[in-house]
């Protein structure tokens, strides 16, 4: 019974459902909030909203990683047999029903949120992503980039779900002020920033991914960028990708963030130490990669990296 449960928590990846629900939390209470104050409203996202808003987005995120595992199966014993779950402690009939249960009720909540926020937009989102993921599992994971494209979508989308209920709660109570203020635009920058920021980590980690993955894709034909370019020109792009990183970080440091440019100051002792030399030791690391396990560790700094990149938003909160 122990093992089962375990291994449905593997399923479902309950690390990464929780990071989602902490970095919807943390884009809230120290992104949105913030910005709000300095415009001189107080917090207007009730927290059962949030709680909901956080509890469709790791539901239908855990379905979407279940029906991926049901379809991955023949490349999931060629790549990682002894991490395979579904068949071996989950029949593939039982992975297909929690994910269906999960994503529809994540689709109820989702839709409840929309409703008491009054957002088409987000209803929208979320009656659409989990046929995305579906349609990603089954198939678009196959093709050249498109479904790394969209899994790196999907992540930045997760602040911007911040941004649109709040926008749209902003609408409902203060529409007739808010079209005199600042507030639309300056809650869709902040949010915005660290989307673009999950948008390429995301990116930049599912090619390596893919790279560690590989043998198990040439297997069945799947069309990956190692497999299509071949090691070489894929670290490459990975590269480039790097460089836009890291040259719009420099941009966001120099033009936007409200903070002094002294070269001992906190935000940018955060962002060198952080930020930058983590994403720099991921690509040496990359390039030094040989073997499935060198990109898993590779992958793994990536992630790291994308952690603190949304914990800069503390250092933000001193400067608003």
């Amino acid at each position: 019974m122990f093992e089962r449960i375990r291994d449905i928590a593997h399923l479902v990846r309950w690390s990464n459902l929780l990071f989602i629900a902490a970095l919807i939390y943390v884009m809230n209470y120290w992104v949105a909030v913030p910005v709000l104050h300095q415009s001189a409203f107080s917090a207007v996202l009730p927290w059962y909203v949030l709680l909901l808003l956080a509890l469709a987005t790791m539901l239908i995120a855990g379905g979407g990683y279940v029906v991926n595992d049901y379809f991955d199966v023949k490349i999931d014993r060629i790549n990682r047999p002894d991490q395979l779950i579904v068949t071996r402690t989950v029949s593939r009939e039982g992975a297909m029903r929690l994910s269906l249960w999960l994503s529809g009720t994540g689709v109820a909540c989702g839709l409840a949120v929309a409703a008491l926020v009054r957002s088409t937009t987000l209803a929208v989102i979320f009656v659409i992503v989990p046929g995305l993921l579906w349609f990603y599992s089954s198939s678009y994971k196959r093709l050249f980039m498109a479904g790394n494209l969209i899994i790196a979508l999907l992540s930045g989308m997760t602040p911007m779900l911040v941004a649109i209920a709040n926008i749209a709660q902003l609408r409902k109570l203060y529409d007739v002020i808010l079209p005199y203020t600042t507030l639309e635009h300056d809650l869709y920058a902040w949010l915005g920033g660290f989307a673009v920021f999950a948008f390429l980590l995301t990116w930049i980690r599912e090619i390596i991914k893919d790279m560690q993955d590989q043998q198990g894709d040439r297997e069945l034909e799947c069309h990956s960028m190692p497999v299509v370019w071949g090691d070489t020109w894929t670290k490459v792009f990975v590269t480039l990708l790097t460089g836009i990183t890291i040259a719009l970080i420099g941009y966001l440091w120099w033009s936007v963030l409200p903070f002094p440019r002294a070269w001992m100051s906190l935000s940018t002792r955060y962002i060198v130490l952080g930020i930058l030399i983590p994403l720099l030791s991921a690509l040496w690391l990359l390039w030094a990669a040989k073997i499935p396990s060198d990109y898993k560790t590779c992958q793994q700094v990536v992630k790291l990296t994308m952690l603190l990149g949304m914990l800069y938003s503390i250092v933000i909160v001193r400067g608003l």
